[in-house]
């Protein structure tokens, strides 16, 4: 069974930044999808941004564009998500996601194989 943590997570004023990160235990995770969706409570979960097992792919959501980034460090088996320029509507649970088997559906929550438990991230002043 792959298990994903999550750090990094915490209250930020509006403006500021945060860096979550995700700690996988997968043998082959330099060959997974890896994804990062955020969900509020009472409201499905969303995708946030996607990196592909060579890191040199990365997909965002159009409201995290230009303010997140996403990477990865295959050898620490180890995917980052540094959020800058935080608003209050980024507060939520964020999650880590992989992908054993990449479909192209990178957006998707059935896409993913694995969950991390999730980090509560609040932008609040």
């Amino acid at each position: 069974q792959v298990q994903l943590i999550e750090s990094g997570g915490g209250q930020v004023q509006p403006g500021g930044s945060l860096r979550l990160s995700c700690v996988t235990s997968a043998r082959t995770f330099s060959h997974y999808l890896m994804g990062w969706f955020r969900q509020v409570t009472g409201k499905e979960r969303e995708f946030v941004a996607a990196i592909m097992w060579s890191g040199s792919t990365t997909y965002y959501a159009d409201s995290v564009k230009g303010r997140f980034t996403i990477s990865r460090e295959n050898a620490k088996n180890t995917v980052y998500l540094q959020m800058n320029s935080l608003k209050s509507e980024d507060t939520a649970v964020y999650y880590c996601a992989a992908d054993r088997n990449p479909r192209g559906n990178h957006d998707w929550p059935s896409e993913y194989d694995y969950w991390g438990q999730g980090t509560q991230v609040t932008v609040s002043s």
